[in-house]
């Protein structure tokens, strides 16, 4: 029997979260994510935030990573001062999943980062980011939508070879790209949409868009593809 790889994901970490007649501290994840990974074949396992000297060890376990969407990075992470419309920060949550991307790299575990994980790898490589993008969030909470199209010859191309219509929902970007990162998608306003890291020995990706909300799943089948499980 062929086994299914599994895919740790990186998880929020809520105060006062709600559900019954509970209000607690909460390591929780959006049940797209979990939902994506199974239907492209996978077994999802969710990372709380931990300590940044455990990510070797869980990356160990792991098959692949994917670093999902969530808050801000804290400007200080590249060298900027806060934009008056950037979040407040996460550091607990920057710290370990810095850690594991890191770590992903340093092993060799194919990674996906998907909007502000895409953009804390590209902070991880030395990268910095525009802290306010207007046009990508146009209704507080809800996702909207726009082309994106693939640069000929990247990885993302080989899994999406044509212009398509995502699920977006952000109001930063990628700015100066990280050392050895290229772009592999764009809006149509010129906004990096996919990065991708050419020289890894390994499958290294970054979306912009949310995956999780829509139906494609050939970028997810393409990092369960890439463990070779």
């Amino acid at each position: 029997m062929t086994g299914r790889p599994l895919i740790g994901v990186s998880t929020y970490l809520e105060a006062g979260a709600r559900w019954g007649v509970w209000e607690l501290d909460a390591a929780l994840l959006p049940a797209g994510y979990p939902r994506l990974v199974q239907r492209a074949g996978g077994l999802a396992a969710m990372l709380p935030p931990d300590a940044a000297q455990h990510a070797a060890a869980t990356v160990a376990r792991l098959d692949a990573l994917v670093i999902a969407g969530g808050p801000d990075v804290e400007p200080v992470r590249y060298g900027a001062s806060p934009h008056p419309r950037t979040g407040p920060p996460a550091r607990e949550r920057d710290t370990w999943e810095l850690a594991l991307i890191e770590a992903a790299l340093a092993a060799h575990v194919p990674l996906l980062g998907i909007c502000r994980g895409m953009q804390l790898l590209n902070v991880a490589l030395g990268g910095t980011l525009v802290q306010h993008l207007d046009g990508h969030a146009e209704v507080v909470g809800v996702f909207g939508r726009h082309a994106v199209k693939p640069v000929p010859g990247t990885l993302y191309a080989g899994v999406v070879p044509e212009e398509t219509s995502v699920p977006t929902y952000h109001h930063q970007s990628v700015d100066r790209l990280g050392t050895g990162l290229v772009p592999s998608a764009h809006a149509a306003d010129g906004t990096v949409e996919a990065i991708e890291l050419p020289s890894a020995e390994g499958w290294v990706l970054g979306v912009q868009w949310h995956p999780e909300m829509g139906e494609d799943l050939r970028v997810m089948r393409a990092l369960v593809a890439a463990t070779g499980v």
